[in-house]
């Protein structure tokens, strides 16, 4: 079984400045997998993802595969290492569908990243810290990314909550 990693924790927590950090001791031959579906319109968001590039190696980037196994399994060479960012983006993407979907897709693919050749590091959120959304959608989507957030842990080899900068290892 392969290495996976989840680190997750609050907005601008550092999660994805400690994911680089972790991967870059795979090599080189890194992937990113961004799990974010650009808006053309969206100058802010672009920004965002400009700076997240220059942040991170020159490593190859695959831009929100709907299918991510597929999507690395045809790579040439294979990745030494991937990071996935992020489990919140990705259950976006997915929000029309029904819940028990969303579920049963990420628990494949955790179980095929577990199966995989190389280690994986899965970024994800905590936003079910805040007072209960009075927005019902909303409530959905937090419900969702905790589902998805115990199943990563429950997955995961190693397991690290980042606060302000601080990693604290859960498991």
């Amino acid at each position: 079984m392969s290495e996976l990693i989840f680190i997750t924790g609050p907005v601008r927590s550092g999660k994805s400045r400690r994911a680089v950090t972790i991967a870059r001791a795979w090599g080189d031959d890194v992937v990113f997998v961004a799990t974010y579906r650009a808006d053309p319109d969206d100058a802010e968001m672009a920004s965002r993802l400009r700076r997240h590039r220059a942040e991170r190696p020159a490593w190859r980037t695959l831009e929100a595969p709907a299918d991510v196994i597929a999507a690395l399994g045809a790579l040439d060479p294979p990745p030494a290492g991937v990071v996935l960012d992020c489990l919140t983006l990705w259950a976006s993407d997915r929000f029309n569908r029904d819940d028990a979907a969303v579920l049963a897709e990420w628990s494949d693919l955790l179980a095929a990243f577990r199966a995989a050749p190389w280690p994986v590091a899965i970024v994800g959120d905590e936003i079910g810290w805040a007072p209960v959304p009075a927005d019902p959608a909303l409530r959905r989507f937090r419900d969702l990314l905790g589902w998805l957030g115990q199943r990563t842990a429950e997955a995961a080899t190693e397991a690290w909550l980042l606060v302000a900068g601080c990693p604290v290892r859960l498991k």
